[in-house]
């Protein structure tokens, strides 16, 4: 099957394309387009790979779905398109960011420039229906996610894993701590953002470690 994603993660997971899940899903998916309004638009369902070559990769921010609401989903968890206002979690996120490293709340809400320096912001369901949060669940993604983080697990050198509530830490349970760094904490969701998500210091935590292993650091 020929997938229009990134060449570098084109070869990385090309076993992946040619499985009778992934020939199911997309199946799924097509159908779902046809029928119903779905997030993101069907040619930034990969924006994520297609920002963050897979040779570039230093670090991985692991959402669980797209935002569902009209304009929001473009392809990178927890980003929004440009002119967008910021959903409670991306607003949270900014605020750690600024309280950590001291960068001002951005206008944009577009993370494309972190995806840009090697972040991969990727959610575990790559698709969803409008309105409808979790309606792509168990159809397929899940299990093509996992392998995405254990081809970066394996095949990576110290990457930065950042997980950010249950979901995200279960999924991350096999990387290898030995091996790379992985950061957890609560949710930004405002439900839980001052249980321990506010002052986390991931983002300080990520570029202490980049810089130790002679990696260029993110300018969030």
């Amino acid at each position: 099957m020929d997938v229009k994603i990134e060449a570098s993660w084109k070869e990385t997971l090309k076993e992946e394309f040619s499985k009778g899940y992934f020939h199911e899903l997309v199946t799924f998916v097509k159908g779902e387009y046809k029928k119903h309004t779905i997030y993101p638009p069907g040619k930034l369902i990969f924006n994520a790979f297609d920002q963050c070559p897979f040779d570039n990769l230093k670090v991985v921010i692991l959402g669980q779905d797209p935002y569902h609401g009209p304009g929001q989903a473009h392809g990178l968890c927890f980003s929004v398109n440009d002119g967008i206002p910021f959903p409670p979690s991306l607003k949270n996120i900014f605020k750690e960011v600024e309280q950590d490293v001291g960068v001002p709340v951005p206008k944009s809400g577009n993370l494309e420039r972190w995806a840009n320096q090697g972040v991969l912001l990727i959610n575990a369901t790559l698709t969803v229906r409008a309105h409808q949060a979790g309606s792509h669940q168990r159809k397929g993604w899940e299990q093509f996610t996992d392998v995405v983080i254990h081809k970066i697990n394996d095949l990576k050198e110290q990457a930065v894993f950042i997980l950010w509530g249950s979901y995200a830490i279960r999924k991350g349970e096999f990387i290898d701590q030995d091996k790379h760094l992985v950061l957890t904490s609560v949710h930004p969701s405002p439900l839980s953002a001052s249980r321990g998500f506010f002052g986390n210091h991931h983002f300080s935590k990520t570029n202490e470690y980049l810089q130790q292993h002679g990696k260029e650091p993110i300018n969030w």
